[in-house]
């Protein structure tokens, strides 16, 4: 499995960035096998962490043509700054109180 950590540091957020987002995450998860996206704001900071099968379904989900276009008003409009890692899962492990 892998994960793609976007971290961001935000400029201004409006109702299209919202819209946008919650679009391609529906896009990540019905057209390129995203199994886990998990996104947080605290001030001006933006971390999202999303999960994939493969590396190849990355690269397709970062050259998706509404992925794109959201990445180039992004870049114009809503971050300051950001950087993407991907990284490789070595080990998973969960614990839970819930019965």
């Amino acid at each position: 499995m892998y994960v793609v950590i976007f971290t961001a540091k935000l400029k201004q957020l409006d109702e299209c960035y919202y819209e946008t987002a919650a679009k391609l995450k529906e896009v990540a998860f019905d057209q390129y096998n995203c199994i886990k996206f998990t996104s947080c704001t605290e001030g001006d900071l933006e971390i999202s962490a999303s999960c994939w099968h493969s590396l190849e379904d990355v690269k397709n989900w970062k050259q998706h043509t509404e992925h794109l276009q959201a990445q180039a008003k992004g870049k114009q409009e809503w971050y300051e700054s950001y950087e993407v890692q991907v990284t490789e899962v070595l080990r998973e492990y969960q614990h839970s109180n819930l019965k």
